[in-house]
């Protein structure tokens, strides 16, 4: 008998010697066990969804990040390993017009001046999948300081990670805390009224740190602040 192994992202996460303990018990049983890749056909659902469009937006840089870099690695591996090339074909056609908020605004729309009004004091953590796999760069300084109102203030080691990274808050939770209040302290000391990112995942781990300290400074995504208007003002 042969079966497929649903291992669930929480055991392979935390609590790994489960999965490892599934596959002893049932080889010992005599039954074939399978661990399916499940992220290529997510891949391919990503690339038949949307196939027809001219951009894909997202406000994640992690998420991009995931299209740009490691779907076509995937693409890749599937041709290397025998499975053919139609993964690599699919995404072929989706990850070069895949692009994160702020690259979008300023590298396809051309416009860094978005009719924004913000009027407090901003400070910009650039988060790490938009700082060093997308290569974001000034993007997100550059709308920043269009912003009707806005005082952008300079976060002390800035480019220093928040300390979330997805698995790596869990398998090193305590470093990962750490790390987090280490980034929060820094946001505070500028004075800002809100710590402004690109991708809401670390705003998450940040603004939990926030939250349980109990700090006077707003985490916020960009196209938060970029939606604001005089009209219609962020709330």
């Amino acid at each position: 008998m042969r079966v497929a192994l649903f291992l669930t992202c929480v055991n392979d996460t935390l609590y790994p010697g489960t999965g490892r303990a599934v596959v002893r018990l049932l080889n010992r049983l005599g039954v074939d066990v399978d661990f399916p890749r499940q992220a290529e056909p997510l891949a391919h659902r990503f690339a038949d969804v949307f196939a027809d469009y001219d951009a894909i937006v997202t406000p994640s840089g992690s998420c991009g990040a995931m299209v740009r870099e490691l779907y076509p690695r995937m693409g890749r591996r599937a041709e290397a390993e025998g499975r053919g090339s139609s993964l690599a074909e699919a995404i072929a056609k989706v990850v070069p017009v895949t692009y994160e908020l702020t690259e979008f605004l300023v590298d396809i729309l051309g416009v860094t001046d978005v009719g924004a009004y913000f009027p407090h004091k901003v400070t910009y953590h650039p988060t790490c999948h938009g700082l060093r796999s997308l290569g974001l760069g000034e993007r997100p300084r550059q709308l920043l300081a269009a912003v009707k109102g806005l005082e952008l203030m300079e976060l002390p080691g800035a480019e220093e990670c928040c300390g979330f990274g997805g698995t790596f808050a869990m398998k090193n939770a305590d470093v990962s805390a750490s790390m987090g209040r280490d980034k929060v302290a820094a946001a505070v000391s500028t004075g800002a009224a809100a710590l402004r990112t690109a991708d809401n995942s670390c705003l998450m781990h940040i603004g939990g740190i926030i939250r349980r300290q109990d700090e006077d400074i707003r985490p916020l995504h960009i196209a938060e602040i970029l939606a604001s208007t005089e009209d219609e003002p962020l709330t």
